[in-house]
């Protein structure tokens, strides 16, 4: 299964973060699945990296090559997409991938994940989507779906996306689609 994760690129970003996705990254390769991801060598996306590139995973990073003047590739990659542009970009993780791992990050992380999760509500990707709600990072984003569809904004949101507070669940996820 070749799983996209979305997740922070910082390298400021708190351990409990960073411990979490290495210990994705450590399963991932176990498990024989493949990682695809921004390619990214810091944050959320380096430490999932790390953790499959020390199980000898596979790594497929997707970037546009202008991108290095921003954030620090990683070397290590098993296949490396470059690409023009941050839509095609996006395009290319619906084209690689089977499931969406939704880490937590920054305004990029959430430009992927509600892009990924409108295309999923318009028909058009039925993939999976996993929030990893580390540390409850997005309960405010969930108290802000529950008030949307209060307000009548939003509805049936259930089906779009899992909620997995760590590793062991995603995978639970995982193996019972």
């Amino acid at each position: 299964m070749r799983i996209c994760l979305y997740g922070s690129g910082s390298a400021e970003i708190d351990k409990i973060y960073t411990n979490a996705a290495y210990k994705l990254g450590c399963l991932i390769a176990q498990k024989s699945h493949t990682l695809v991801y921004g390619g990214g060598d810091n944050g959320i996306m380096g430490a999932c990296a790390q953790g499959v590139l020390e199980n000898n995973g596979k790594l497929i990073g997707i970037a546009p090559e202008w991108i290095k003047d921003y954030d620090k590739l990683c070397k290590n990659c098993s296949e490396f997409i470059y690409v023009e542009s941050m839509d095609k970009r996006k395009n290319k993780f619906l084209e690689e991938s089977d499931v969406f791992i939704i880490a937590p990050g920054g305004i990029g992380t959430l430009d992927e994940f509600f892009e990924t999760i409108v295309l999923r509500k318009l028909e058009r990707h039925n993939k999976e989507i996993i929030i990893f709600n580390i540390d409850g990072f997005y309960n405010k984003m969930f108290d802000m779906f529950d008030d949307m569809v209060q307000k009548r904004f939003l509805f049936n949101h259930d089906n779009l996306v899992k909620i997995a507070n760590t590793v062991d669940e995603i995978f639970e996820y995982l193996e019972s689609s």
